[in-house]
């Protein structure tokens, strides 16, 4: 097979890889993006059919380019997104070649060679650019032989892909709170799985809480602790935006459960801390509204003032007299829905540079092997890391670093 040579190899073709392209190409700096398969084909591939980012279209979006069709208030649907970053890789004229998978890489002396599909290329520098979405986790909970249909959340795609039957959804993030109610739109009996979680407003005082996140310095925040990395976050951007609340998902009839814990004789357990993770939600939703309004008394800004957003509904019967135990035949539950989030899967990488959970070592990007870069996963400089425009300011990070290794 063939053999290449290029100086700078950036590996996977979505936000992470458009962006390093735009800042290596505006050093002159001579690279090449490869993708396995489309560009940004996470978006076409694993995502259900109606969903929208979580940001507003202003927000989550490169700084040079707005989206189109949706307005800046607006949730771009996935589609959209597809589109923008295929506009995006050609505004920047990114060298980026589809359809070529890095199979294994390694070093030899001062360059690194990745066997790909298409055949070997050898590089300088070496960007990991796969993002964070690489693995889908399904804990080994529920055996097959239970003869239920088990999918994680990136291989949903509506409620008509389900046998009929009510839903166990597991994890209250953001997929699993806005699958678990389209569900409940769509006539199916849902149960929700709800663990340890933070529930920011969607909208207080006028703006959006992506706009509070930034003047609170927020997105700023470095991940000081690894539990600060895996929190979970329930935010949706679904009919136009709203705050994730969890009581009035009750109210409209689905069932909460706590945390899921083991699987027997055809039932799934529950822990006892629905009502602990509910609570410990409201906090942090209550904490970020009295930071949003001591900035905004301190800075004498002009916002109308919002009690309401402080009335909290009345526990349901779900959270004050918990569902510990469901036996899944009995209930009627045909299907479970993991929205149980990935791991990171560098295995064709033969270096030793991760830790006993696949986390690279590195310092912002910058990892232990000289030329070895990462981009594009969560809290790699900041909490605003795994975000198209805050990936957009780690690339050029890296990329300043790779011109000043140049000779």
């Amino acid at each position: 097979m063939s053999v290449e040579n290029v100086e700078t190899l950036v590996i996977g073709g979505g936000q992470a890889g458009i962006a390093m392209s735009e800042h290596l190409g505006a050093l002159a700096l001579p690279h090449l993006v490869v993708e396995r398969n489309r560009i940004a084909e996470r978006w076409r591939s694993e995502r259900w059919d109606s969903l929208v980012a979580n940001g507003p279209a202003w927000h989550d979006r490169f700084p040079n380019k707005q989206f189109e069709r949706t307005g800046p208030d607006g949730f771009a649907p996935a589609r959209e997104i597809v589109d923008y970053l295929e506009g995006y890789a050609a505004q920047v004229k990114a060298p980026l070649r589809t359809g070529v998978e890095v199979k294994a890489l390694r070093k030899h002396g001062d360059l690194f060679i990745a066997e790909t599909s298409l055949g070997q290329i050898e590089a300088k520098n070496i960007v990991a650019a796969t993002g964070p979405f690489q693995r889908p986790l399904i804990p080994t909970v529920v055996p097959e032989t239970a003869g239920l249909m088990q999918l994680h959340s990136a291989h949903y795609r509506n409620p008509a892909q389900l046998p009929e039957g009510a839903v166990m959804v597991i994890g209250a993030g953001s997929s699993g709170v806005q699958i678990a109610d389209e569900l409940r739109k769509g006539g199916r009996q849902v149960y929700l799985s709800v663990g340890p979680h933070d529930r920011p407003p969607r909208r207080y005082r006028g703006k959006d809480f992506v706009w509070w996140l930034g003047v609170l310095g927020m997105w700023n925040a470095e991940a000081i602790e690894p539990a600060m990395a895996h929190v979970t976050i329930a935010v949706s951007g679904a009919d136009g935006g709203h705050t994730v609340d969890f009581r009035r998902l009750a109210a409209d009839g689905i069932t909460l459960v706590g945390r899921t814990g083991a699987y027997e004789n055809g039932a799934l357990h529950f822990a006892s801390d629905l009502a602990k993770n509910i609570a410990l939600g409201d906090a942090n939703y209550l904490n970020m509204l009295d930071a949003a309004d001591a900035y905004a008394a301190r800075e004498g800004l002009d916002l109308p003032e919002e009690p309401e957003a402080r009335r909290m509904e009345p526990d349901p019967d779900c959270v004050t007299n918990p569902l510990l135990r469901l036996d899944l035949k009995q209930a009627g539950v045909s299907s479970i829905i993991w929205a149980t989030g990935y791991a990171l899967d560098f295995g064709w990488m033969q270096f030793d540079i991760f830790d006993q959970q696949g986390n690279p070592r590195h310092h912002r990007g910058i990892s232990e092997v000289p030329g070895l870069y990462f981009l594009g996963l969560p809290w790699l400089s900041r909490r605003a890391s795994a975000f198209i425009w805050g990936v957009w300011h780690d690339a050029k990070y890296l990329a300043e670093h790779i011109a000043a290794r140049r000779p």
